[in-house]
């Protein structure tokens, strides 16, 4: 299985991209990694600037910067490392690709290079949110602000199928998140969209408040781009706020620090918990192909992850299965 990876992408690229990469490489020696990227800007970082058997690189010569403008830069940079990693999947060069650079610029070269599985009008972008209940899938978190209820449907489609064949939740619970739990409650597009699910075959519990997605309450949670990058970055955001909070208060005084010794290990689980880099990428889900997008301050652990993510993607032919659902609501 070969996977190709933006190696120019992210804010610690190439260095914590290559690390992450030959790490992925020990890990799961049947992959072959293919670094896409300038082979003098990523050797330097390679151990003893050796490539390991199962990793190779492919020149790209130009990268896609984090301020350009999406479409612009890839129509313009042919021989941009997320251009050239996103068409070596569609050459059926590469199985998947991961990136941690630019969410724009890598789901517009998946819209130009690899399209859309039939099907779908709009695809999504789909991430774990770590729950009390374990890792829940939330979509879309950015890929469209604006939808039509037929777009939310079709994320509960595909969500419910990656939530079951990837992340092993049988018959997942599908809920649209809402301002209120009542069937009545929302506005013109979550009005729109509770019908369609109820008649969907997935297995729809009906709206779900904001507050109740931390608890796990519902396994897919379905919302356009606009509220889900909200929710999703809200909940970063009051993750580290919490954190540095406890952190302060524990250490207060010479007393409380010596209680922080004991609460120390258990703090250290729940920052693992929510800890994004534990989950890997977001894959762009609804394009013919594999695209995983990682988040754009990864580091080597985040890109492990990403990588095992394209690997079981490609394992449990998470194309093929969205495709064979698609034509099934034709």
């Amino acid at each position: 299985m070969r996977i190709a990876l933006d190696a120019m992408g992210g804010d610690f690229a190439p260095g914590e991209i290559v690390k992450g990469a030959v790490q992925a490489a020990e890990i799961y020696p049947d992959l072959e990694i293919i670094l896409v990227g300038r082979g003098e800007a990523l050797s330097p970082y390679l151990p003893g600037g050796v490539l390991p058997r199962n990793i190779s690189i492919k020149e790209a010569a130009e990268v896609v910067e984090m301020a350009e403008h999406p479409a612009q830069a890839v129509r313009k940079k042919k021989d941009a490392s997320i251009v050239v990693a996103t068409r070596m999947v569609k050459d059926k060069e590469a199985e998947a690709i991961v990136s941690a650079g630019n969410t724009g610029a890598q789901m517009a070269a998946a819209l130009l290079g690899l399209g859309r599985i039939r099907g779908i009008e709009r695809p999504a972008i789909a991430t774990v949110m770590p729950t009390l209940a374990g890792g829940k899938l939330v979509l879309d978190v950015g890929a469209n602000p604006d939808a039509k209820a037929e777009h939310l449907l079709q994320y509960a489609l595909m969500g419910s199928i990656y939530a079951e064949k990837i992340l092993g939740l049988p018959k997942p619970r599908v809920a649209l998140l809402n301002i209120g739990s009542e069937e009545g409650k929302g506005n013109e597009l979550t009005q729109n969209t509770y019908p369609l699910l109820q008649k969907s075959p997935v297995n729809f519990i009906g709206n779900l408040e904001g507050r109740d997605v931390p608890y796990g309450k519902g396994d897919v949670i379905v919302c356009d781009g606009f509220v889900g990058n909200v929710l999703l970055k809200t909940a970063e955001g009051l993750a580290g706020a919490l954190f540095e909070l406890i952190k302060k208060k524990i250490t207060a005084t010479p007393l409380r620090k010596l209680g922080a010794v004991a609460v120390k290990p258990g703090l250290k689980e729940i920052a693992q918990m929510m800890d994004y880099a534990e989950y890997g990428g977001a894959p762009l889900l609804g394009v013919n192909g594999i695209s995983i997008i990682c988040h754009g301050s990864s580091k080597a652990k985040a890109i492990v992850n990403a990588i095992r993510v394209a690997r079981e993607c490609v394992q449990a032919r998470f194309v093929e299965q969205i495709a064979e659902a698609m034509h099934g609501e034709d």
